[in-house]
């Protein structure tokens, strides 16, 4: 039978969050939910009362986090996994977008996920076990003309949470970056800020991707349902890797970028051998 474990879920109102934590209470594990607002607590207890908890937090608000993690630990008790989840999408090329939109854009996906983490390594540390999974993307390994706020944002992600495995490895704390591919979520509708269209020159780049993408929205190959229930088995796995794509779409396009920087990197290979000392 598997151990019943406390799971702290950020942003379980839509989306993959969701989905992971439906899939978590329906296991009969305890979660703890990052909602935004009184009505989507009040939903989200209802799923499943006395085991589902629901925690008023922005985790931009950064301030605010380690007290609300504490409370919710005095109050349920230790957290075995933190699934680092909120977030949104910034669809625009990088000229057309400001400096603002790049601080958002991170503050949600990066820093907020940051502070998290630091608010649950220390009873984690204190008690050698623990599980973080952070949901990157594969827009953190490979990227898409267009989106390049959010590839920034998941490849820094990514570097946190594959440094920091390595950090905590030895004191039983395993981190894991859950790269997804499309899934049939509100990402690329009312979840993705679009930057103003203002310069004609990037007409031919960006037309042809903002209308494909919001055609896209809602008709994802990726089932959200089969995602948590992935999410499930990494939990349970002896030794979850580093890293884990989901998806056929993710897997395809990761192995290609891999290919091609292969034959990039043989192409150049010369050159970078040439700055090292005689």
């Amino acid at each position: 039978m598997t151990k019943v474990k406390t799971f702290l879920i950020t942003g379980v109102s839509s989306g993959l969050g969701k989905a992971f934590a439906e899939c978590a209470l329906e296991a009969g594990h305890n979660v703890i939910g990052t909602v935004r607002s009184d009505e989507a607590a009040s939903a989200f207890i209802g799923l499943a009362p006395g085991r589902a908890r629901a925690i008023l937090l922005d985790v931009t608000d950064f301030p605010a986090i380690p007290e609300a993690i504490a409370k919710s630990v005095r109050e349920v008790g230790p957290i075995d996994v933190l699934v680092n989840n909120a977030g949104f999408g910034h669809e625009g090329v990088l000229e057309e977008s400001s400096l603002a939109d790049l601080h958002r854009q991170f503050d949600a996906n990066v820093f907020g996920a940051v502070a998290m983490m630091k608010a649950v390594l220390p009873k984690m540390r204190e008690r050698r076990t623990g599980h973080i999974i952070n949901v990157t993307s594969m827009a953190g390994f490979i990227t898409m003309p267009g989106i390049t706020y959010y590839c920034g944002s998941k490849f820094a992600l990514e570097g946190i949470s594959e440094a920091l495995g390595k950090e905590v490895k030895h004191l039983g704390i395993r981190v894991t970056a859950l790269a997804p591919g499309q899934f049939r979520t509100d990402w690329a509708g009312r979840s993705m800020v679009r930057a103003s269209r203002k310069i004609a020159e990037y007409d031919a780049v960006m037309d042809p991707i903002r209308a494909a993408r919001e055609a896209k929205s809602g008709n994802q190959p990726g089932d959200p349902a089969k995602a948590a229930h992935a999410l499930l088995k990494l939990v349970e796995a002896e030794n979850p890797p580093a890293r884990l794509y989901l998806g056929g779409d993710a897997l395809k396009l990761v192995e290609e970028k891999i290919e091609a920087m292969k034959a990039e990197i043989a192409a150049w290979e010369s050159l970078s051998r040439s700055t090292s000392f005689d």
